[in-house]
């Protein structure tokens, strides 16, 4: 089996025993029962039992202009980093979580607009990822777009729903500092700056800051 193309196993391989609700609310959080499949072998492991984080779906995009040679990150305070030796004010990419049966690129327009004031026309999707797949089924859709930026940055949100958010515009030049100087804190920012470091170096030199 070429595990490039496919796991080892599929969801024939496990079996529920049991699962109990333990919370209700924007976050659930499930007990689960379980049994699954042991690497080369025919038997299955005993009964275990995983406390299972369910949120919705959600989706980011990373703004940038290769013109302008300039990208955007927003600033907000994020519960998960509440014990953070350093800061829970968090960098990251604009993001949020699916309204309904909406897609990611419906999402990720609402959001931008409302995180940035940008208007998100084409979008290029790089990953769909589980953040943390040892607790939580949230499923991530990483994106970035080419938009025309700000100047300069400013506060955004939504403050019926407590979001208080900063926007900076940052120059290409800052992004090694950034992906070396342990202020970025989340997986989606760095691998966003990841694909637009590699992005700007696939640029030819006379085309940057060029249309």
């Amino acid at each position: 089996m070429n595990i490039i193309k496919q796991a080892s196993y599929n969801k024939k391989d496990f079996r529920i025993e049991a699962r109990e609700f333990l919370y209700r609310g924007f976050i659930q959080v499930e007990k689960v029962t379980l049994r699954h499949r042991i690497f080369h072998q025919e038997s299955y492991t005993p009964a275990l039992q995983r406390e299972l984080i369910h949120r919705p779906e959600a989706a980011g995009v990373l703004l940038y202009n290769d013109q302008q040679q300039k990208f955007g990150l927003i600033e907000q305070f994020r519960i998960g980093g509440l014990d953070d030796q350093d800061t829970p004010w968090q960098l990251e990419v604009i993001a949020g979580v699916l309204d309904g049966d909406e897609t990611p690129e419906a999402c990720i327009r609402r959001e931008a607009f409302e995180e940035s004031g940008c208007t998100v026309d084409s979008l290029q999707h790089l990953f769909s990822f589980y953040p943390s797949a040892g607790a939580c089924s949230e499923l991530f859709h990483l994106y970035v777009a080419q938009t025309e930026l700000p100047e300069k940055g400013g506060i955004f949100g939504m403050p019926d729903e407590g979001e208080n958010i900063q926007l900076h515009i940052l120059d290409y030049a800052d992004i090694l500092t950034l992906l070396s100087n342990g202020r970025l804190r989340n997986a989606p920012v760095i691998m966003a700056l990841q694909w637009l470091q590699q992005h700007q170096q696939a640029v030819p030199s006379g085309l940057r800051g060029q249309t």
